[in-house]
């Protein structure tokens, strides 16, 4: 009997079929052979949600709930959580490997020189009503920034498409906590570059003009856990 493979019998017909096991799992289209008449189009899989169903193979990320396993390109969750933030982990998905301690550098000074928002960006979330939800209003403000990058419809120039990248996770947290602000009915807080990238989303979403005001370091590490944790969602 040959290895990583499933043998399937058809009661229907009698015949035996082999099919190929890859990473654990089946081909779907593997099933389409099985049929009792030839011309006829042959099993498909009826997995409503997709609960057991994989529908791409991922270099990115390994997930294996029961077990309790995550990995980001190879590299355990625990390690990353515990050994690097989130923008060397978002470098690390996005790019493949963790970044040099001079890449790191650049990296998150190009991301925190993307941290402010148009002023008619911050207008328009004035706009929305509220009482809005919060995610309907960021995600309208997300689309609009095309409207205020014009070059980002080069998507075959790949300078390009980094850019956006810097942009998206500069400006992100900087929408967020102005959405939060506008539902609270508080001023924004612009961003400060001289914070880490969590510690400024904290300083943004609650800063009320305290003279001696300092974001809690705990609570920005455990956000930057939180973050690194939902990095990707495979």
């Amino acid at each position: 009997m040959t290895q990583n493979t499933l043998t399937v019998t058809d009661n229907r017909t009698g015949k035996t079929y082999e099919l190929p096991i890859e990473n654990e799992t089946v081909p779907a289209a593997a099933l389409r052979k099985i049929k009792v008449n030839d011309d006829d189009f042959g099993l498909m899989t009826y997995d409503p949600g997709y609960g057991a169903t994989a529908s791409c193979k991922s270099d990115i990320t390994y997930i294996d709930g029961d077990k309790g396993i995550l990995q980001y390109r190879g590299y355990p969750i625990e390690e990353l959580a515990e050994k690097s933030n989130f923008l060397e982990v978002a470098y690390l998905l996005i790019y493949g490997e963790l970044p040099t301690e001079e890449q790191s550098k650049k990296w998150v000074y190009d991301i925190m020189h993307h941290t402010y928002i148009h002023e008619n960006m911050a207008r328009l979330i004035e706009a929305y009503r509220y009482d809005a939800h919060p995610v309907s209003m960021m995600i309208s403000a997300i689309a609009s920034l095309s409207t205020f990058h014009n070059d980002a419809k080069d998507v075959d120039n790949e300078d390009v498409r980094n850019r956006q990248v810097l942009r998206i996770l500069g400006k992100l947290p900087t929408i967020a906590a102005f959405t939060y602000r506008h539902r609270i009915g508080r001023p924004y807080n612009y961003p400060n570059s001289d914070l880490s990238y969590t510690a400024n989303f904290l300083y943004m979403l609650d800063f009320m003009g305290q003279t001696t005001y300092e974001v809690n370091p705990v609570l920005a590490k455990a956000l930057d856990v939180l973050f690194i944790l939902h990095a990707d969602h495979e």
